[in-house]
């Protein structure tokens, strides 16, 4: 089954948070895992994002697209990076996540449909 693993943090209050040590581990943890992943043929997709603080969020004002300066107005963290894994099950998955979750501190796991639900 396919899965989306999304990793949340912020680039900028990493940065200012923690020490140079740490993100280097950190950088190398991300490197093993895709590794890992690919070894296993369990990754299909992986991508790293910019700071949230580069994002735009668009939404309807009148019926007409607005953007805005994004994520969220009262977030801190966004999604910084995700992984789209096909896994045996949803225990493997939620194995994977407890490893991500050591360096973002909110990993958000969600199955990924083969196509729009049935009615």
């Amino acid at each position: 089954m396919k899965y989306m693993i999304a990793m949340f943090g912020s680039a900028s209050e990493m940065g200012a948070t923690k020490t140079p040590e740490w993100i280097n581990e950190m950088i190398a943890f991300m490197i093993d895992i895709d590794v890992r992943l690919r070894a296993s043929g369990e990754m299909v997709y992986n991508e790293g994002l910019a700071d949230g603080s580069q994002a735009k969020v668009v939404r309807l004002e009148n019926g007409q697209p607005v953007a805005t300066d994004g994520p969220f107005a009262e977030a801190k963290e966004s999604i910084i990076g995700f992984w789209i894994v096909d896994v045996a099950s949803e225990e493997r998955a939620l194995e994977i996540c407890g490893e991500i979750v050591q360096w973002s501190e909110v990993v958000e796991l969600r199955p990924v449909p083969a196509g729009p639900p049935v009615q």
